[in-house]
C-alpha cells in the first residue's frame, strides 16, 4: 500500500507553484532595480558631464534645502527615499556663495529667485555669507526676487535681501528672537544615585551646568544674554536695513504681534504685509506668473525661465578657464564639527584626519593655507596636536589665515590660535578659552540594586576610572591638578598667539563666550570678514596678486562616493519633505540636546579626560 500521507494535494501544490513565481519575479524584479540605480550612480560618478545649456536672460533658482554647513556630512547607510533613515539634509554655503558670483557676472543670468521653504536653518554667519554675495550680485544691476509660502527666522533673513518679497496668503513670517535653552539634571541624577565628578577652570565654563545644576547659574546667564543679543541686535540691523524699516521694526513686530492677528482676524501674511516685511500677498501660481513677465516664460510654460543653482555651479566649474601653469595655489581646508583624538569622517574633527591634510597642503607647497573653522570644541589633547600642524607649517614659510564659521570656540578658538591671523564675521561664536573634566560614576546606582564592587591595587589610583567605583580623593586632585594644568596652557598658547599677557587673557577667558565684532575690541581676532575675505587676507600675507584657490578635503571611499552620488541624483525635496514632516521624529529630536553634553564627552576621545568644549556655543 503507497504511503501518501507526506504527497502535496494538488490545490497546495498549484498555490505553492504561483508562490514561487512570486517570488521569483521578485527578486528578478529587485535585482534588475539595483542594477538600474547601480547604472544610473555609476553614470553619475564616473560619466561625462552633460553639456548644459543656460537660457538667455534666465534667472537662477537659490533652492537651499536643509541646513546651511561648511562641510557636508559623509553619507552612511543607504538614502531615505530608499528606505534608510533619515538622515541630514545639508547645502554647503560656499557652493551657493560660487554660484551667485558666478552668475553675477553672467550675462545670460538677468535674476536670482529665492525658493527657500526647504531651507532649515544654519548659523547666522553662514546666512550672512550667503546675503553679502546676494549684495554682490545686486551691486551688478541685477534684481533679487524671493517667494515663499512661509518664512521661518532663517529664510526671512535670507529674502530680507530681496528687491521683492512674496508671500503666500494663507503663509506667515515667524519672528521670535534667539534663545538658548537647556536640560538640568542635578535632581534627577540625585534621585538615581549618579555621581557626576567635575572638574573646571573659570567662572563661566558652563558645558557641565546641565548635571550639577537644575537651572542656569548667573554667570553663565549673564554670559549668554549678552551673545544672544548681539547675536539678535546683528540680525535686526540687517534686515531692518535691508527693508528701509525703523531700527526697532523688527522687536515691535514680536512684540505687538498677538494685536496685530487680532486686527487682521488671524491673518499672518496680512500682519506681515502690514507692516512691511513682505511686498506682495501672491499664491505661487501668481507669483509664477508675475515673475514670467519680469524675467521670461520657461519651456514648460508653467514656469519663469531660470537655472537651478548647484547644476548651473557644476558647470561653471568645469568651464572655468584653468589658470595658467606655475600659478600660486592658495589652499583652503574646512573643519567642521566637535574636535576628536585620532582618526575622524567629515563633520568631525579628527586630530590625525585634519592633521594629514594640513601637512598635505605643505607637501604640495601651497603659497598660503586658509583654515575655516565651524566648531565649539572638543578634545584639548586634539586641539593642540592639530594647532601643532599649523606651526609646522608656518615654519615652512606658508602663512596660515584663520576663517571663523559660525562658532569657533574652545578647542576651536585653541586651534585658532596657531594661524598667523584670525578673521571672523560679526556674528561668529567665539572665545570660550576654558578647560574641564568630567565623568560620571554609578557606584551608588548599582548598590540600591545589590551589586557592590571590591578588590585590590597596589596603589590608591589603581581602578580610578572605574564607572563602578567611588573616586577616590588622590584621583579627584590629579584630575583637577591636570584640568589647572591645560587651562593655563592654553592661556599662555592665546597671549603668546595675540602678543599679550596670560594674565590679560585670563580676564576675557574663564569660559566667557563673545561674538566675533566683540572679540575683534578685545584683540582674540585680528579682521572681521567672510570666507573670501580671509582667502584675499591670505593671498595679501603672501604677497600674491593671482592665485588659484585649491580645496584640500578628505577623498570619500569608493562606497561613500556611491552613497553621495545616489543621494544626490534624487530631488532633494523629496529628502527635504521626508525630514520635515517626520513629526513624532521631529519632537524626539528635541529631547536630544537633553543627554548630548554626556554623550560627547564619550566620543572626543581625549587621553586625559579633559576638554575644551563650549555647550552654549550653538549657532542660532
Amino acid at each position: 500500500m503507497t504511503d501518501n500521507t507526506h504527497k502535496k494535494g494538488f490545490i497546495r501544490r498549484f498555490f505553492g507553484a504561483i508562490g514561487g513565481a512570486i517570488t521569483w519575479l521578485r527578486r528578478v524584479f529587485t535585482n534588475l532595480l539595483f542594477l538600474l540605480i547601480l547604472v544610473f550612480v555609476l553614470a553619475a560618478i564616473f560619466g561625462k558631464e552633460e553639456r548644459l545649456i543656460v537660457p538667455q536672460g534666465a534667472a537662477l533658482k537659490l533652492a537651499p534645502t536643509g541646513f546651511l554647513v561648511d562641510e557636508r556630512s559623509p553619507p552612511s547607510g543607504l538614502p531615505a527615499f530608499l528606505g534608510g533613515p533619515p538622515g541630514p539634509v545639508e547645502t554647503r554655503v560656499k557652493d551657493l556663495v560660487d554660484a551667485i558670483d558666478f552668475a553675477a557676472k553672467d550675462k545670460r543670468i538677468s535674476a536670482i529667485v529665492l525658493e527657500l521653504d526647504y531651507l532649515m536653518g544654519g548659523g547666522l554667519s553662514k546666512l550672512e555669507e550667503v546675503g553679502a554675495a546676494l549684495q554682490r550680485f545686486k551691486s551688478a544691476g541685477k534684481p533679487v526676487y524671493a517667494v515663499g509660502d512661509n518664512f521661518t527666522q532663517a529664510q526671512y533673513f535670507l529674502a530680507s535681501h530681496a528687491d521683492e518679497i512674496y508671500l503666500n496668503p494663507m503663509g506667515s513670517v515667524l519672528l521670535t528672537g534667539f534663545g538658548a535653552y537647556r536640560n538640568y539634571f542635578k535632581s534627577a541624577l540625585e534621585k538615581l544615585k549618579v555621581n557626576f565628578h567635575v572638574f573646571r577652570v573659570g567662572d563661566y565654563k558652563d558645558f557641565i551646568e546641565p548635571f550639577t545644576r537644575d537651572d542656569m547659574s548667573p554667570a553663565s546667564r549673564e554670559n549668554n544674554q549678552r551673545w544672544l543679543h548681539e547675536l539678535w541686535s546683528e540680525y535686526t540691523e540687517q534686515v531692518t536695513g535691508l527693508r528701509n524699516l525703523p531700527p526697532q521694526a523688527v522687536d515691535t513686530f514680536i512684540e505687538q504681534l498677538p494685536q496685530n492677528l487680532r486686527q487682521q482676524n488671524g491673518s499672518w501674511a496680512e500682519v506681515a504685509l502690514s507692516n512691511q516685511l513682505v511686498d506682495q500677498l501672491a499664491s505661487r501660481r501668481v507669483a509664477v506668473k508675475d515673475l514670467q513677465e519680469k524675467i521670461g516664460i520657461g519651456e514648460d510654460d508653467k514656469s519663469y525661465k531660470s537655472i537651478d543653482a548647484l547644476p548651473y555651479l557644476r558647470h561653471q566649474r568645469l568651464t572655468e578657464i584653468a589658470p595658467k601653469p606655475g600659478t600660486n595655489k592658495v589652499a583652503l581646508i574646512s573643519a567642521s564639527g566637535a574636535i576628536v583624538d585620532g582618526e575622524a569622517p567629515a563633520g568631525q574633527i579628527g586630530s590625525v584626519t585634519l592633521g594629514n591634510l594640513i601637512a598635505e597642503a605643505r607637501e604640495k607647497k601651497v603659497a598660503a593655507l586658509v583654515l575655516r573653522i565651524d566648531s565649539g570644541g572638543g578634545s584639548a589633547f586634539a586641539s593642540e596636536a592639530i594647532r601643532q600642524e599649523l606651526l609646522a607649517t608656518r615654519e615652512a614659510g606658508i602663512p596660515v589665515v584663520v576663517s571663523m564659521g559660525s562658532v569657533a570656540a574652545s578647542g576651536g578658538y585653541w586651534i585658532a590660535a596657531g594661524g598667523d591671523e584670525i578673521w571672523a564675521t560679526p556674528s561668529t561664536i567665539t572665545g570660550s578659552i576654558g578647560v574641564f573634566g568630567a565623568f560620571p560614576t554609578f557606584e551608588e546606582s548599582l548598590e540600591s540594586v545589590g551589586i557592590f564592587n571590591d578588590g585590590v591595587g597596589t596603589s590608591d589610583l589603581a581602578g580610578t576610572m572605574r564607572l563602578d567605583r567611588a573616586l577616590p580623593e588622590p584621583a579627584a586632585e590629579v584630575l583637577q591638578l591636570g584640568v589647572e594644568n591645560t587651562y593655563d596652557r592654553f592661556v599662555r598658547i592665546v597671549s603668546e598667539a595675540r602678543s599679550s599677557t596670560p594674565e590679560e587673557v585670563h580676564k576675557i577667558a574663564q569660559g566667557q563666550v563673545w561674538t566675533g565684532r566683540t572679540a575683534q575690541q578685545l584683540g582674540l581676532v585680528d579682521e572681521l570678514g567672510n570666507l573670501n575675505d580671509a582667502i584675499a587676507g591670505a593671498a595679501r600675507l603672501a604677497e600674491l596678486e593671482d592665485y588659484e584657490l585649491i580645496e584640500i578635503k578628505r577623498q570619500l571611499s569608493p562606497g561613500e562616493r556611491f552613497m553621495r552620488a545616489l543621494s544626490d541624483n534624487v530631488d532633494a525635496r523629496i529628502a527635504a519633505s521626508i525630514q520635515a514632516n517626520l513629526t513624532l521624529g521631529a519632537w524626539l529630536s528635541s529631547l536630544e540636546p537633553a543627554l548630548q553634553p554626556l554623550a560627547e564627552l564619550q566620543s572626543y576621545r581625549d587621553p586625559r579626560a579633559i576638554y575644551a568644549r563650549c555647550l552654549p556655543c550653538r549657532a542660532p
